[in-house]
């Protein structure tokens, strides 16, 4: 049986911060279309510009969204160029990927998509990054959301099996209140599983060949729709 990465459990918070640098406009917001917001120093794009549309790796940071292998979700930022499907020539060109953790998952499919609270497209705090929560002190309240979909293959026996996986993780309200790891409700309504502290798990699909399972594995007692928790 496949085993699900579960990249949000993996990656956290942090996989979707484009490590940029910024020289700050003289009013207003940076943006992408600006051309002053840059890969950082330790990235394998250091120094030039957030693209607009889909990067090499597959990052869309203007349009709130990420679409390509897996592996390309962290090698970037680990000063490794895109991988684009051939192992064997990019582990010729590029031998210290292999010890990377995200190496063997290279092959398996993401698609992230988020809205403006998780990840904003524009540097209005002045800090010189992408905007998270603005205007809150912490994701909650917030109304930040993410889904992943990921997808792919293995073997079992000789024989190819495909599998795909897709969560819904939404900011909580203010009002909301954990107990041994789930959110809750001001009226005491489960929510969904905790993840990253301030975040709940509303509802989760997966689907495999080779074991069999199909459809949904959680579905939040709240609301599994990302409506509910607009601030």
């Amino acid at each position: 049986m496949k085993k699900i990465i579960l990249l949000v459990l993996l990656v956290g918070i942090g996989v979707m911060t484009p490590q940029v640098t910024v020289a700050k406009p003289s009013s207003g917001c940076a943006t992408i279309q600006s051309g002053i917001l840059t890969y950082s120093v330790g990235h394998y794009l250091a120094g030039r510009p957030l693209m607009l549309g889909f990067d090499p790796y597959g990052y869309n940071y203007e349009a709130h969204m990420f679409r390509g292998y897996y592996a390309n979700a962290y090698l970037g930022r680990y000063g490794f160029p895109p991988y684009t499907g051939d192992a064997d020539a990019y582990l010729a060109a590029n031998p210290a990927a292999a010890k990377t953790w995200v190496w063997p998952y290279r092959d398996d499919w993401l698609l992230m998509k988020w809205n403006d609270a998780w990840l904003s497209n524009k540097d209005c705090d002045g800090d010189g990054s992408l905007d998270r929560h603005y205007g809150y002190l912490s994701y909650i309240g917030s109304g930040a959301w993410l889904t992943n979909h990921q997808s792919g293959t293995y073997e079992d026996d000789g024989v190819t099996y495909k599998w795909e996986y897709f969560v819904k993780i939404v900011a909580v309200h203010s009002d909301a209140v954990k107990t041994e790891g789930v959110w809750y409700s001001a009226d005491g309504v489960e929510i969904g599983p905790d993840i990253w502290g301030e975040f709940a798990i509303i509802q989760e699909v997966h689907n495999d060949q080779g074991t069999g399972d199909h459809g949904l594995l959680y579905k939040s007692s709240a609301c599994p729709g990302f409506g509910a928790y607009k601030p």
